[in-house]
């Protein structure tokens, strides 16, 4: 009955917010379960755990976890408990695991049985070890070098023994992260597996029916030949992009961003565009408004910089990028009017518009394109 209620208040919401949006994130199915796929079979008997922190890295935590719910994986990745109970709301099937710290507090009163927390410092363990009443399956994370989260080395078998002095805590992974995965011939990395080898090993013995070991995330598949290890934790090349080196695995980008041009100008030789006449038209010119900005995940650096298209034509951006609007040239596109389609984001990794060009312009990574797309942007799956 609860849940007849919930579906029909999301239906009554949906309509209440129906509209025609000004921006879209459009995201490729067959896209996603391809990558997903291509992961899979890298190394046999390793199992896929999708990473969908961050909003998914900005594709949308709930529509990416529907579309790979289906696919079986061992595990869905979160950072926060925040997120595992969004998931759960939404009638996830496979378990989702907290990676991120959580308070020992939220995690007493957890009564989820599908999600599972990360253990990630000794005081946290020592206060379930003290006040767990009931059982709960965890993931304990080792620092292997990273010196990030995690139990140190040194402290590894007073954690074992605080596991064993309270039969609640049943652990059932254990895991770390490699610090230099995306760095070619780095010794770092070899040290920092043959550690991880060595201390899998070590709680694999103690813990016996342990389940899942996990050290490689995107990066780190390229190394599976030589980790003990059954699941990797797949973030960024899940999204179609692969951060790993020495290889080219085809991936193919989910997400493409679009919007539409809501008003032209035509610009006389010598006049000034936008705050502070940054961009002085070098000739006539006709200019386009775009309505999306860097609220929208349109980074600034990109004033005077970055592109858009307009029917397969690059058009510049010139000028600042505002909060919600930027400003493209669309002298070079035939016919050009208000209501044409702007392609702000391309999902052709060779594209001049593409995360990984924005990226390189910026001079940031992919991600923090991806994750600062935000929310409130209307996701459509196709």
């Amino acid at each position: 009955m609860m849940q007849k209620i919930k579906n029909l208040f999301r239906k009554i919401r949906n309509k209440r917010f129906s509209y025609k949006s000004l921006v879209q994130v459009i995201l490729n199915e067959e896209s996603l379960l391809y990558n997903f796929h291509i992961f899979q079979n890298i190394h046999k008997g390793l199992a896929i755990a999708p990473v969908l922190k961050s909003n998914a890295y900005g594709h949308g935590l709930i529509g990416v976890a529907q579309k790979l719910d289906s696919q079986k994986p061992p595990f869905f990745v979160v950072d926060s408990y925040y997120e595992a109970l969004v998931l759960k709301n939404e009638k996830i099937s496979s378990d989702v695991l907290v990676l991120g710290y959580t308070y020992v507090e939220n995690i007493l009163e957890a009564n989820n049985a599908g999600i599972v927390f990360c253990i990630t410092t000794l005081e946290q363990l020592e206060q379930l070890s003290q006040k767990l009443k009931h059982k709960k399956r965890f993931h304990i994370k080792i620092d292997t070098g990273m010196h990030r989260q995690g139990v140190c080395i040194e402290d590894i078998k007073e954690a074992v023994e605080l596991i064993h002095t309270n039969k609640n805590i049943i652990l059932d992974g254990v895991c770390s992260h490699l610090a230099d995965a995306d760095v070619e011939n780095s010794a770092f990395n070899e040290k920092q597996i043959r550690v991880w080898n060595e201390v899998s090993a070590y709680i694999k013995k103690e813990f016996p029916n342990i389940r899942y070991t996990h050290i490689e995330a995107t990066a780190g598949t390229a190394y599976a030949n030589k980790i003990s290890a059954n699941v990797a934790r797949v973030g960024l090349g899940l999204y179609g992009i692969d951060s790993g080196v020495g290889r080219n695995l085809n991936l193919k980008p989910v997400l493409r961003m679009e919007s539409i041009v809501v008003g032209i100008k035509h610009i006389k030789k010598g006049e000034g565009i936008g705050y502070n006449n940054i961009y002085i038209a070098p000739c006539d010119m006709a200019i386009g408004v775009v309505p999306a900005g860097y609220f929208e995940g349109i980074p600034r650096a990109l004033s005077n910089k970055g592109c858009m298209k307009v029917k397969g034509i690059y058009c510049p951006i010139v000028g600042r990028v505002n909060m919600n609007m930027t400003v493209i040239d669309v002298s070079d596109v035939s016919g050009v009017m208000e209501g044409d389609t702007v392609e702000i984001i391309s999902a052709q990794p060779n594209d001049k518009n593409s995360v990984i060009s924005m990226a390189q312009m910026c001079q940031i990574i992919p991600y923090e394109i991806l994750v600062k797309i935000p929310e409130k942007l209307r996701r459509v799956w196709k």
